[in-house]
């Protein structure tokens, strides 16, 4: 079959759209600010929803929630574009377990998520609303109808470029005939708040507010998802289209938090930074000054690990000694807009950047806890099952096993590199709003690839080797050591106390291990260190003897006999200086399983590139503990 290089408007146009183009672009009134309420009928869902989250019962020790971070509706263009017709509405139905119909087929996941935040694009929403309600001022306008009304996505893609792309990149506005102004771009966002409100359930189902800021300068990714932890909203938000500069960002950030907002912003897509992310000097050129990393460490407390276009964390090429490092890494994303990998695109990177920044600025900018997201474009939240993938992320472009096994992203990616994304798990002492939003801030949370197994970890002294039972580490973790996200600021080698426990549907667990990071003598430096196996496979000389566990090709079954259900382990850093800054995260690798692909292979009879993996080994990462030097 030949190979169709068609795209999405996310990559082949918000990602090369220039920084001095876009800068030009100033909507009036941005930082105008009010609490969004909308009609009396969503101020009274407000109302209730406040006073139900007074009566939900708190645990101290906290709970494991798993939710999406990072998803797209059809109020996102480029979503549109490509098909999307689902709405906010529709996502958080999705997110509750219901089914929707994407892209002409009903679809569901597996298991309903405990909370979910919709991030549509703040560029173009107002287009979005003329787009998508009729009655709308410029629903009826010839562009908009021709939009609307196309079923080829080669010839929308066209009218986008012709009517935005083209005088954007000549220096005109880059919004079409039918675009409102500022006042739709505040009826989008109105309705967005308005669907929060009517599907959160304190307790049950948590929604959150935010939205993508979508800033690209040359083809590099600088996105950032912006949550709110209440419904204390400005009344548009701040977008690309203002600024695409990160400083620009933070400065709004700064001046809604002056009138009382809790709002904070996450990274998302590092492998597409082009070295921009963890960066040396600012957007404009200038170096980083004390001011720079202590305005990003207060408005960045989170990073996206992994989603749909790969993991971030590490690639081989640049960590050879890491045998896990071959995962989703998305290589073919280095074929398009010069988005060669760098060692500096990668989150472990920037992890220990950050130290060396502690050391000669006195702040760590990249103290991040870690989440996972999706991205999907299809409006379906957390759509991570390998074998649920059966309807893609990105509408026309992969909705059938033929486009996913042939066709490209132009100025992306390759298909078949891409992945079902990743979920976010909160440690909260509630399903409320205030109580992720709050667990998210302190960064105790954990990035799965898709599987719903848990981790937990803590830094002290005085653990007990064993336990009898999860409550009783869990509250000695407490009681003697500091969480994930958390400092640890002992003077002797601190004991880590870690626990994972698999998917209550997926194959057991194969080991924990811990990542360390430091700088010494100047020099950025990182170790692995295995923690416990499964099966007492832990040699003395911290190896792990390989686990010979292989899916059935024939079928996608993994195995269910060896690996373990549950591990815990107490470790002590050999390795310990305590004049030296020093972070600790959690990796946990489960057995082998079936990737999308391979599902695509045996129910549809499509041939995948041989290149293609039919296996991967599934994992979880635990944010970060970090050994402060007073």
């Amino acid at each position: 079959m030949k190979k169709l290089n068609i795209s999405i408007l996310r990559y082949s146009i918000l990602g090369v759209i220039s920084a001095s183009s876009i800068s030009a672009l100033i909507f009036t009134n941005v930082f105008a600010v009010t609490t969004s309420t909308g009609s009396p009928q969503v101020e009274s869902k407000t109302s209730q929803n406040q006073k139900a989250e007074a009566q939900v019962k708190q645990n101290p020790y906290k709970d494991a929630y798993f939710g999406e971070t990072h998803v797209h509706t059809g109020v996102s263009m480029d979503a549109f574009i490509g098909g999307n017709r689902l709405t906010p509405e529709d996502a958080y139905r999705f997110a509750r377990g219901e089914a929707v119909n994407m892209n002409g087929q009903m679809h569901k996941i597996k298991r309903p998520l405990d909370f979910c935040a919709v991030t549509d694009h703040s560029e173009f929403m107002g287009e979005a609303y003329s787009l998508m309600n009729p009655g709308a001022p410029g629903y009826n306008d010839p562009i908009a109808k021709a939009f609307r009304e196309t079923t080829d996505l080669n010839e929308a893609l066209g009218l986008y470029k012709k009517y935005v792309l083209d005088p954007l990149s000549g220096g005109g506005s880059p919004h079409p005939s039918f675009f409102q102004g500022p006042e739709s771009i505040k009826s989008t966002w109105k309705k967005n708040f308005e669907a929060t409100e009517k599907y959160y359930q304190p307790g049950k189902f948590t929604t959150i507010h935010g939205y993508e800021w979508t800033s690209a300068p040359d083809g590099g990714n600088l996105h950032r998802n912006l949550l709110f932890r209440d419904t204390n909203l400005p009344d548009m938000p701040f977008s690309s289209n203002e600024s695409p500069d990160p400083e620009k960002l933070w400065q709004w950030m700064g001046t809604q938090r002056a009138k009382g907002m809790k709002v904070f912003a996450m990274p998302h897509n590092s492998n597409e930074s082009k070295g921009m992310l963890f960066t040396e000097s600012t957007l404009e050129g200038k170096p980083i000054t004390k001011e720079y990393v202590q305005t990003r460490a207060s408005m960045e407390p989170l990073i996206e690990m992994m989603q749909i276009k790969g993991n971030s964390e590490v690639v081989p090429q640049f960590w050879p000694n890491d045998e896990f490092a071959d995962f989703e890494n998305a290589a073919t994303l280095q074929k398009y807009n010069g988005r060669v990998f760098k060692k500096e695109n990668f989150v472990r990177y920037g992890l220990t950047r950050g130290l060396k920044y502690k050391q000669d600025l006195g702040t760590n900018p990249f103290k991040y806890g870690f989440v996972g997201g999706t991205d999907s474009h299809n409006g379906t939240p957390s759509n991570v099952e390998e074998d649920n993938y059966a309807l893609g992320s990105h509408g026309l472009t992969d909705r059938k096993p033929e486009a996913r096994a042939n066709n490209i992203l132009e100025g992306e990616m390759r298909i078949a590199d891409m992945s079902p994304g990743a979920l976010t798990g909160v440690w909260a002492t509630s399903n409320t709003r205030g109580a992720i939003w709050d667990a998210m801030l302190a960064k105790e949370t954990f990035a799965t690839s898709g599987p719903r197994m848990k981790v937990r970890a803590f830094a002290g002294q005085g653990f007990a080797k064993s336990y009898t039972s999860y409550n009783a580490l869990v509250q000695d973790g407490y009681k003697k050591g500091v969480p994930m996200g958390g400092d640890y600021k002992g003077k002797t080698a601190p004991q880590i106390l870690v626990w994972a426990v698999k998917d209550p549907i997926g194959p057991n667990l194969d080991r924990i291990q811990i990542v360390k990071g430091w700088v010494e003598n100047g020099q950025m430096k990182d170790k692995i260190y295995n923690v416990v196996a499964s099966g007492n496979r832990l040699r003395k000389d911290g190896s792990v003897e390989p686990i010979n566990a292989p899916i059935n090709l024939k079928t996608g079954q993994f195995n269910t006999q060896k690996g373990s259900a549950e591990l815990m382990g107490v470790w002590t850093d050999p390795d310990f200086d305590a004049k030296q800054q020093a972070y600790y995260y959690v990796r946990v690798l489960q057995l082998p399983t079936a990737r999308w692909n391979l599902y695509d292979e045996l129910r549809a009879n499509v041939k995948y590139p041989d290149d293609v993996k039919k296996q991967i080994v599934e994992r979880a990462w635990g944010s970060p503990i970090w050994h402060e030097v007073n």
